[in-house]
């Protein structure tokens, strides 16, 4: 199965990308480079999950960045939110190691 990310406005000028499929390793480039665009070009942006079936590690961590950034996650499995949590959980702990 592949990914499809497809890019919708709403009334309120709140840009949503919708993602569907398997977000797979090679589809984070892409995935960090809409969202960049988006936070450039609008005034916010949300990731909808809605039809998400299949994540890899890469795109968790990318998720979680994206959220630590600002972008809200709609309509998250909660196994994707459950690893997008614990994926934020241990950046936080790898600060707090560093800092130490």
């Amino acid at each position: 199965m592949t990914c499809k990310m497809e890019r919708i406005l709403t009334p309120d000028g709140l840009g949503v990308l919708r993602v569907s499929g398997h977000i797979e390793a090679e589809h984070v480039e892409t995935l960090r480079e809409l969202t960049q665009k988006e936070k450039i070009t609008e005034g916010g942006l949300a990731i909808d999950l809605t039809e998400v079936c299949l994540v890899s590690h890469e795109a968790v961590e990318a998720l979680a960045l994206a959220e630590a950034n600002g972008i809200e996650l709609r309509n998250c499995p909660a196994y994707i939110r459950e690893w997008v949590s614990r994926e934020k959980d241990c950046r936080a702990a790898k600060v707090d190691h560093d800092a130490a």
